[in-house]
């Protein structure tokens, strides 16, 4: 029996309310190649239950797993080791729904976990105060550009060519897609991420200058010159950090000038997962700015009898304050990917962060070296932590879907990510993380050295 809670007098009083003809004008903005044109290949149209259990695994079985491969992917998202224990603790039923919590005497065990996870964002970040989550890095940058805008009450962004692709492409989507008193220009640099060209073209109406540290091919820019330049002309520094890991070997970038922090938390505690769920962090450096950033604040606090507890004591979203007051629209703090972060960064603390930064990036020099010794390969980077370009002597989509076919996961082709081209076709991204072995390298070097003989 299918479940229609709607009639279509329900559906057409809707559509008259919102002006809109039909259902298919709400999706106007779906590429038409993109549609089905009919029920999707592989699937039964209908079955019982068992049948599509078989099914599924069937399908399952097509995948190449990560664990079941050498795999060099990243560019984003990051296959880490998740310790047991983290598992364990997230499925603990007092956190296994761990939403905003509108009730502080009967979820203190939550926000108390959002505090702690606060905490360890805030020194991560080198900064004063982290909020307590947001959907995912590409969505926090976009909630950080429109912090700038409100603060500097200028809509000029700087964003260099070095952020990730997809970030870009949220931030257009959303500008495009923001209330028309916000208008964001988005001039995107094909330039070496922190240098001269991007610095000479930041001006006194400029709002912020956006930066990815280390950047999406892997290199590391220089933070302090770029803030240094953003200042002097009164606009903000924000940074993006992709990959949290990295902030155990190189500095943190509120210590290096940058007056937001964002990125993405999922290589620590979160598995890669088909893509979601994610994890988004969120930092600022100067507490003077906290009425203007985006989602939930947990505090400490003490009862009537002075025992310490915890309150949601700042809440931006449109939910809780009047929708033209509100920062933000957020609904849902990413609360269990929060915890599975906060769990897995208490396991490691300081220490077992810095260990396993060195080890990362001791694992990418290895790569690195034994890679741009196959004839045809040459490494772009000067420096990087776990993840650098090579540059082959063919076009590098070709080879990674080649060398996929042999159970070789080698990387993300430049090309997949700017499929535009600006001459990076030959480009492949290569990531190096603790769960790699010298074997896996070795088997990398070797399948493409037969790829591009």
């Amino acid at each position: 029996m299918r479940y229609l809670p709607l009639t279509q007098p329900d559906r057409q009083e809707m559509l008259d309310v919102i002006g809109a003809a039909s259902v298919d004008d709400l999706f106007a903005d779906v590429p038409s190649e993109h549609y089905l044109d009919g029920p999707i290949e592989g699937l039964p149209l209908a079955a019982g239950e068992m049948a599509v259990e078989k099914q599924m695994r069937r399908l399952s079985k097509q995948n190449l797993a990560a664990a079941d491969a050498a795999f060099f992917c990243g560019a984003g998202a990051y296959r880490h080791h998740v310790p047991a224990t983290v598992d364990h603790i997230i499925q603990r039923g007092e956190f296994l729904t761990a939403y905003t919590p509108y009730q502080p005497e009967i979820a203190q065990g939550t926000l108390q976990m959002l505090f702690e996870f606060q905490t360890q964002v805030a020194r991560l970040y080198g900064c004063a105060i982290a909020n307590a989550s947001m959907y995912d890095g590409s969505t926090a940058c976009w909630e950080a550009i429109v912090m700038a805008a409100r603060l500097t009450k200028r809509n000029r962004l700087l964003m260099s060519s070095g952020v990730h692709p997809h970030y870009v492409s949220v931030a257009q989507t959303m500008a495009r897609f923001t209330p028309g008193h916000i208008d964001y220009e988005l001039p995107v640099l094909a330039s070496d991420p922190g240098d001269a060209a991007l610095i000479g073209r930041i001006d006194d109406e400029t709002s912020c200058v956006v930066v990815q540290y280390p950047d999406t091919m892997g290199r590391i820019p220089d933070l302090q010159r770029i803030a240094d330049a953003a200042h002097e002309k009164g606009a903000l520094l924000i940074v993006v950090n992709t990959e949290p890991v990295a902030l155990g070997a190189l500095e943190a970038p509120g210590n290096l000038g940058a007056d937001i922090v964002v990125g993405e938390g999922q290589a620590i505690g979160v598995g890669l997962q088909f893509g979601g769920p994610y994890l988004g962090l969120f930092a600022i450096t100067n507490p003077k700015h906290v009425r203007q950033m985006p989602g939930r604040l947990c505090g400490e606090t003490v009862d009537a009898d002075g025992k310490r507890g915890f309150v949601l004591t700042l809440s931006t979203r449109e939910q809780h304050i009047r929708r033209e007051k509100a920062t933000s629209n957020i609904c849902t703090n990413s609360g269990l990917c929060a915890l599975a972060f906060s769990v897995h960064m208490t396991l490691l603390g300081e220490r077992g962060l810095t260990a396993l930064a060195a080890e990362n990036h001791r694992l990418a020099c290895h790569a690195a070296d034994r890679l741009e010794k196959v004839p045809g390969v040459s490494v772009l980077n000067e420096a990087f932590f776990n993840e650098f370009t090579l540059v082959l002597n063919k076009e590098a989509r070709p080879i990674v879907r080649a060398l996929a076919d042999k159970g070789v996961l080698a990387g993300v082709a430049l090309g997949r990510l700017f499929p535009d081209g600006e001459g990076r076709e030959n480009g492949l991204l290569v990531t190096v993380t603790e769960t790699v072995t010298e074997d896996d390298i070795e088997t990398l070097a070797k399948a493409l050295e037969e790829a591009l003989s």
